[in-house]
C-alpha cells in the first residue's frame, strides 16, 4: 500500500527555548529565514506526500497562519514590485494539503501521534518530528524510508550512528543487520548507559508506521508523568510485527536545544550562496579574536 499521509507533531511547549517560545511556537523559530516547521513539511512533499496532518496545541496558531494565504501581504508585495518575495510566500500556502488537530493536554509524543488516528485511518503513514532537520541530498530522509517500506511493507525507523558516549540522549536500537544500512529491529532501549547500549544506532526522528501502531498507543500505560511514550509502544509492537531500521545517508541537525539550534543556523547560512562568503569570513575573523 502506498503511503499518502504524513503526521507532524507540533504541540509541545518548547520550554527549552524560553523566553522566545512563550508567545511564539518553537516550530516557527527560523533557520536563517525559514521556520523550522516549513523545512519538515518540504521534506514530506519532496518525498511525494502532500496530505499532512499537524498536531498542534495552545499558542500554536501562528503555524496555521504561516501555511495559509495572506492576501494583504501579497497585494503589498505585488504593488511594490517584489515579485520574488511574492512567489516565495504564495509557494508556502500551496506546498501541500495541510490539516490541523489540537492536542488539548500535553501527554507525551505517543498521545500526540494517537490524535492522528481518525485522519490516517487504517493506512500506513509517515511521522516526522519537528525538532530534527535532515539534509540527505536528492533522496530526502522520508523518501529513503518509503523505499524500504515499498519493499517490505512493514514499519521503518530512521537510525543515526552516534558516539557511544552520547547514547544516553537517545532511544537506541537492538537488531540484526541485514545489509550495510538496513536492520531488522528486535527492541529499543531508551537512553541507555554506554555499557547497556546494544548498539550506537539512535532513533532519528523519522518513521513510517503501519496503522497497528495506533492499537499499541491506545492501550499503552502512561508513565509516572502521565505521558504516553511512542518508544514504549514501538517496543511492544516489534514483538508481534516486523520493523526495520535504516541507517540513513545524510546529515541530521538536532534543533531541540539552543546550542544546536545556533549551530544549525550557522551551517544552513554557510550553504546559502547569498551569504556564505561573508558569513565564513566573519567566522574566521571571530575565531582569531580572543573572547573578553
Amino acid at each position: 500500500m502506498k503511503v499518502k499521509k504524513a503526521v507532524i507533531p507540533a504541540a509541545g511547549f518548547g520550554t527549552r527555548f524560553l523566553p522566545a517560545s512563550k508567545s511564539q511556537p518553537k516550530e516557527m523559530l527560523p533557520i536563517v529565514d525559514t521556520p523550522t516547521i516549513q523545512y519538515v513539511v518540504e521534506e514530506a512533499v519532496a518525498s511525494g506526500i502532500r496530505d499532512i496532518l499537524m498536531i498542534i496545541g495552545k499558542g500554536k496558531r501562528a503555524i496555521e497562519e504561516h501555511f495559509d494565504r495572506n492576501f494583504e501581504l501579497e497585494n503589498e508585495l505585488e504593488e511594490a514590485g517584489k515579485i520574488a518575495e511574492l512567489k516565495a510566500i504564495r509557494r508556502i500556502s500551496n506546498l501541500a494539503d495541510i490539516h490541523f488537530i489540537w492536542q488539548k493536554e500535553m501527554n507525551g509524543l505517543g498521545d500526540a501521534v494517537l490524535h492522528a488516528r481518525h485522519h490516517v485511518g487504517r493506512e500506513p503513514f509517515a511521522l516526522l518530528l519537528g525538532d530534527t532537520l535532515i539534509e540527505a541530498g536528492s533522496r530526502p530522509m522520508t523518501r529513503q524510508l518509503l523505499d524500504v517500506f515499498a519493499r517490505y511493507g512493514e514499519s521503518v525507523v530512521a537510525l543515526e550512528d552516534v558516539p557511544r558516549d552520547k547514547v544516553g540522549r537517545y532511544g537506541i536500537m537492538s537488531g540484526e543487520q541485514m545489509n550495510d544500512d538496513l536492520y531488522l529491529v528486535s527492541d529499543f532501549i531508551e537512553k541507555p548507559t554506554p555499557k547497556e547500549a546494544p548498539s550506537t544506532l539512535a532513533i532519528a526522528g523519522r518513521y513510517i508506521f503501519t496503522p497497528e501502531i495506533f492499537d499499541y498507543l491506545a492501550d499503552q500505560p502512561p508513565t509516572k508523568n502521565k505521558e504516553i511514550q511512542l518508544t514504549d509502544a514501538m517496543r511492544r509492537m516489534v514483538k508481534q510485527h516486523a520493523m526495520y531500521g535504516l541507517r540513513f545517508k545524510g546529515t541530521r541537525y538536532d534543533i531541540g536545544n539552543k546550542l544546536d539550534f545556533i549551530k544549525t543556523n550557522v551551517m544552513f547560512g554557510l550553504h546559502r550562496p547569498d551569504m556564505r562568503k561573508e558569513l565564513l569570513a566573519f567566522i574566521q575573523q571571530i575565531s582569531k579574536t580572543p573572547l573578553a
